[in-house]
């Protein structure tokens, strides 16, 4: 994989999509998948976290919602503060900005499971 090789990567951490991980689209487990192969081809060790992983690292910073994980977040990375959606109205979908957040929260398990 191409981007494997432009970037160097030293691990690559993806989110559980397993039976026991987090359910999501039959197509973003299948990319994960692919992105999990290509890893192993190139001697990269994966980490794989579920939503679970993520809330039980974030417990002691009393969120209740992604909103407020991605509040949690802003102020632990100062460059991800403007970018912090507002609240989600009941009718409106997610915001795509919470895709940052989720990948951060992601990326802030590893380290902390990792002892960085």
């Amino acid at each position: 994989m191409q981007l494997l090789d432009k970037y160097e990567i030293d691990v690559l951490v993806l989110q559980d999509t397993g039976p026991e991980g987090t359910r999501r689209a039959s197509r973003l487990t299948m990319l994960n998948a692919a992105l999990e192969a290509a890893a192993q081809e190139h001697d990269v060790p994966v980490f794989k976290y579920s939503r679970a992983d993520v809330y039980a690292t974030f417990a002691s910073a009393g969120f209740s919602n992604k909103q407020t994980l991605a509040e949690v977040i802003a102020k632990h990375v100062p460059a991800f503060e403007r970018h912090v959606p507002p609240p989600r109205k009941p009718w409106k979908s997610e915001d795509a900005r919470m895709a940052l957040f989720d990948a951060a929260a992601l990326a802030l398990v590893f380290f902390e499971k990792a002892g960085i």
